[in-house]
């Protein structure tokens, strides 16, 4: 297991869809193993293999320490509810700043397993924003274009502040 470094914003490599994993095998495992790390390392509740540069479909999210990670390798929506809620958002690449985005309240997820079974998760609340805002990443879609033009445009300032 390793700390690696995460891409910051504006890297053109957060904007770019990740390749669905096709080997599960020992590599994945000890990427999946580097995501967790990195991730409690920055600290941070979601990390995407992107954040590290690696165009690869993996989540992992750790909203309970002691419930521990969950990994989600080659993720997809299958269903999202028409109600929606609005959350506090921000990225382990662009830390120091959030704001708030409004998505689907609950979703239903499919994905993988690090050895490759599938399976489908529904999730709602914060479970339900984490999975929509990591699956954007994989998509290339970097948070900040959920925000409107104006609220984008303060955020990355102020984060150009920050840096």
């Amino acid at each position: 297991m390793a700390i690696r470094p995460i891409i910051r914003f504006p890297n053109p490599t957060l904007g770019m869809s990740a390749k669905t994993v096709s080997r599960f095998d020992e590599d994945l495992r000890s990427l999946v193993d580097d995501l967790t790390e990195t991730m409690r390392a920055a600290p941070g509740i979601g990390i995407t293999a992107p954040h590290i540069g690696v165009l690869q479909r993996v989540t992992v999210i750790e909203l309970d320490r002691q419930a521990g990670p969950q990994c989600f390798v080659n993720p997809q929506i299958v269903w999202q509810s028409e109600a929606t809620a609005r959350h506090s958002e921000g990225s382990i690449s662009m830390p120091g700043i959030s704001e708030e985005v409004e998505r689907p309240d609950s979703v239903r997820v499919r994905y993988q397993t690090v050895s490759g079974e599938t399976l489908e998760e529904e999730a709602s609340g914060l479970m339900a924003v984490c999975l929509q805002h990591e699956i954007d990443q994989l998509d290339g879609i970097f948070w900040i274009r959920r925000l409107s033009r104006l609220k984008r445009e303060r955020a990355v300032k102020r984060f150009e502040k920050l840096a």
